[in-house]
């Protein structure tokens, strides 16, 4: 058992389990009833996406110390109380059952759900390679 991250749209593996999207809006022109089919997520869950002024600052990075500033902004609304039981709620079904979690970025590397994949780490989840 363990959890994917994975980049919403992108088509599914095999043993991914429920997709949840970790974003701040849904998919545009994409109706509701098309999400799942169309390879977004099964369950909306923008709890752990960044906060809108976060995210923009995450997408206009473009420099180390642009990048590390939106990584210490996301880790501290990460910490708050609601964010950490989240976090612990996902870390603690990952021993159980798989599932994914996921943003639309291109590359993992520059997008929330890198710093997502840390914190999991950190409560005890069980990632997929």
């Amino acid at each position: 058992m363990a959890i994917c991250i994975v980049r919403l749209g992108s088509p599914r593996t095999p043993d991914e389990g429920t997709r949840i999207g970790t974003v701040r809006r849904p998919p545009r022109g994409v109706p509701k009833a098309e999400f799942a089919s169309r390879d977004f997520y099964d369950v909306w869950f923008p709890n752990l996406a960044p906060s809108l002024e976060t995210m923009k600052l995450g997408q206009a990075a473009e420099t180390e110390a642009q990048w590390q500033a939106f990584r210490k902004k996301y880790r501290a609304e990460m910490s708050e109380p609601e964010a950490q039981h989240a976090l612990s709620l996902l870390a603690t079904l990952s021993a159980q059952t798989h599932f994914s979690v996921g943003c639309y970025c291109m590359d993992e590397a520059h997008c929330h759900r890198s710093v997502l994949r840390e914190l999991l780490v950190d409560k005890g989840a069980a990632i997929k390679a």
